[in-house]
């Protein structure tokens, strides 16, 4: 069969298979873990290290070798419910722990535990009682900590195991002899990330060894008071419905505490405010000791708390407060070795890294996340506040013990989008670039880590520029072969908090590149609301989800207009998934005369639908800001339907779930506005399945085809 760009983006799974990733440096800097499957169209993934010495590379696990069968229907629900929050697609090792010194590591198959010696190369089960999830050593390597269930584990190196918390364990020292095998204990679990802070916070783990080993820091979760609902499969009525917990906006969230476990059973439970910092949105223990981060309901508020590990009592490190929201940048709070506490902080426009809240950064950097820390060194990404196209990995450096003044140096700051992984003194970093098909690896001992990925069927050809007086970042995409003819025009963004487009990045264009290459001018541009642009760039969201995204989006297409003269205004298409597919459906709707069509996948349609900690975040409460909600809400506008609209949606979507589209489709059905719908049977918030990836793309293609005219005379204003 002859190959296709839609049949090739499927199979790779958008080219990532094949890649090395998930790369941790050891401690002394010797070897780097990384997990990368044997192809490019090969889901599983193996576990490797590499000798940063030598540049050799070692398999150190095979799933195929060590279990008969890793089949994904074996997979724990946790585990199902980890790799739909990190949007992960693949299968075999996709997640994995190491000791301190980075020699011992733990992963889970199938709901079986796994260790292996990364020296000796050697991976075996260790026989547990399961199903096994999110498996860590302590930092000596002496045991394995897990969650099995609703319950936080422990497993010896010789196959014993022992329930730490949770169902079964043995209260007889928790406060007031509560036992956890109480009927109320079936929405407790004990060592698991709840929904909002694997979702919103990056959060994606429960619990944290102490440095000596001997106690874990695990998160309480209790669900009870969160609503149930309902997610069903309609082509299998046969099949019993799944029941989850979602807080929507304005509802409550799960109740979390933090509790110190000791391996011998005596358990002190951490002291906060939980009644007006709610949220925990991070934990560190280092030896430098165990700091917490939690957050107000509003997310107005923020404090970085000390926590004293004997009596479970907490000190305010740092606090931080903003009139809109405070954000959550991920790899804070962290510790240097001294005890000085790394933050980020949005100070002067800019967001900024803080050295016990003093900013150490100039107001030139937009900081985007903290990778490590060391003595007095933090490693961390950046863009220039003007260009959020790039990503750098900087590293800021204090010679001093006690003073915050120091040098920030640039380790990764060519034109591309970077990070890294430090253990010692190696630095691995992954870069991509406009020039380039895929991620390069390299360690800065002079090694490239081999990358199996398949080079895509199409390239890029990117004009990026900025556009408008706001300077917003646009890349135009048209067909490979053009003669200068009008073309019609395809906006593909994302458009809103968090995520980013128009990136100096190869692959981020490739399906914007294929539907140029069937005729169109693709225009991708990122506005206000997106990140690494500042605060107030940030923050123009605020109250309103609506109408700046869609502004911008408008603005950029104007100004790609005036920049190629093969774009027809007369017709114009734009499609997008989840804020990128309620952006879509939104443009139809409200501005008729700038959008001829829209594809909107998995969009959010009505925001008290959508969780609390995101949407609470722009719109606030829905009890107190109605009229912001109300603004922002797809369906008082169905009756404004003039346009041709596709609504798509995987019915199992558990994140934006599919009655956002069900409603919408019924409001623009009350209204008389005709309308597609294409149900996705099985189809979660992400589209890993090859053949529904690669007809989906097909399938948008035909219905731009048929909803836009051939020439500018045929639209009906």
């Amino acid at each position: 069969m002859t190959d296709t760009f839609p049949r090739q983006h499927a199979r790779t799974q958008r080219f990532t298979l094949g890649e090395p990733r998930n790369i941790t440096v050891s401690a002394d800097g010797l070897r780097v873990l990384f997990l990368r499957s044997e192809s490019g169209s090969d889901p599983v993934n193996s576990l490797w290290v590499l000798d940063t010495q030598t540049g050799e590379e070692r398999l150190i696990a095979d799933p195929r070798e060590l279990l008969s069968s890793a089949d994904d229907d074996q997979l724990p629900p946790a585990e199902r419910a980890r790799r739909e929050r990190t949007r992960e697609g693949a299968g075999g090792i996709t997640s994995y722990a190491t000791d301190a010194k980075g020699t011992v590591v733990a992963f889970a198959l199938a709901g079986q535990l796994f260790a292996a010696g990364v020296i000796s190369g050697q991976a075996r089960a260790l026989d547990v009682d399961g199903p096994v999830f999110d498996p860590r050593p302590d930092p000596l390597a002496q045991r394995v900590a897990y969650v099995s269930g609703n319950s936080l584990c422990i497993g010896e190196l010789d196959g014993a195991s022992r329930v730490l918390a949770g169902q079964h364990a043995d209260a007889s020292s928790a406060p007031d002899n509560q036992s956890d095998s109480q009927p109320d204990s079936r929405t407790i679990s004990w060592g698991s990330a709840d929904f909002i802070a694997a979702e919103e916070m990056h959060r994606f783990r429960g619990y944290w060894w102490s440095p000596d080993g001997t106690t874990i820091a695990a998160c309480r979760v209790d669900v009870e008071a969160v609503d149930e609902w309902v997610i069903a499969d309609p082509a299998h009525p046969d099949q019993a419905a799944r029941t989850i917990r979602y807080p929507a906006a304005g509802t409550p969230n799960a109740e979390v505490t933090l509790h110190l476990l000791h391996l011998d059973g005596s358990r002190v439970e951490v002291v906060w405010d939980h009644d007006f910092f709610p949220y925990l949105a991070a934990v560190q223990w280092t030896a430098a000791g165990l700091i917490m981060l939690v957050q107000a309901r509003d997310q107005q508020g923020s404090m970085i708390l000390r926590v004293d590990t004997d009596t479970g009592e907490t000190t305010v490190a740092s606090h931080d407060y903003d009139d809109a929201w405070v954000e959550l940048v991920p790899g804070t709070p962290r510790l240097l070795t001294d005890g000085r506490v790394v933050s980020c902080a949005d100070r002067d426009g800019a967001r900024r890294l803080m050295i016990d809240d003093e900013p150490v950064t100039s107001t030139d950097l937009q900081v985007r996340s903290v990778l490590s820390t060391g003595d007095a060194t933090v490693t961390f990404q950046a863009n220039p506040i003007d260009d959020a196209t790039q990503l750098h990995v900087l590293q800021w450096y204090s010679n001093s013990d006690t003073s915050i003044e120091g040098q920030v140096t640039a380790l990764a700051d060519g034109p591309g989008v970077h990070t890294a992984a430090v253990g010692g003194s190696t630095i691995v970093t992954r870069s991509t670039t406009l020039e380039e098909p895929g991620t390069r690896t390299t360690t800065s001992t002079g090694h490239t880590i081999t990358s199996h990925a398949e080079t895509p069927l199409v390239t890029p050809e990117v004009d990026l520029f900025t556009a408008g007086h706001r300077r917003l970042a646009t890349a135009v995409l048209l067909p490979t072969t053009h003669d200068g003819s009008k073309l019609p025009v395809l906006l593909d963004p994302y458009g809103g908090p968090h995520a980013l487009r128009a990136t100096r990045s190869h692959n981020a264009y490739l399906t914007s590149q294929w539907f140029a290459d069937q005729g169109f001018a693709v225009v991708v541009a990122d506005g206000r609301g997106t990140p690494g642009r500042g605060t107030t760039w940030e923050r123009a969201v605020h109250g309103d989800l609506a109408t700046t995204p869609l502004d911008d989006q408008i603005d950029a297409l104007h100004a790609a207009a005036e920049r190629h003269a093969e774009i027809d205004l007369d017709r114009v298409a734009i499609r997008g998934w989840s804020f990128g597919g309620y952006l879509a459906a939104l443009a139809v709707l409200r501005r008729p005369d700038v959008f001829h069509a829209a594809i909107a996948g998995a969009p959010v349609t009505e925001w008290r639908l959508y969780d609390t900690h995101y949407t609470e975040r722009y719109l606030g409460d829905p009890s107190d800001q109605s009229d912001a909600y109300e603004a922002s809400s797809l369906l008082p506008m169905a009756a404004d339907l003039t346009r041709p609209l596709l609504l798509i949606h995987g019915l199992a979507d558990d994140n934006v779930v599919a009655a956002h589209t069900l409603q919408l489709s019924s409001a623009l059905l009350t209204a008389g506005q005709a309308h597609e719908v294409l149900p996705l049977v099985g189809v979660t918030h992400m589209t890993p399945q090859e053949i529904i990836a690669e007809n989906l793309l097909l399938h948008q293609l035909e219905f731009l085809q048929r909803s836009l005219p051939s020439d500018a005379t045929a639209v009906v204003n």
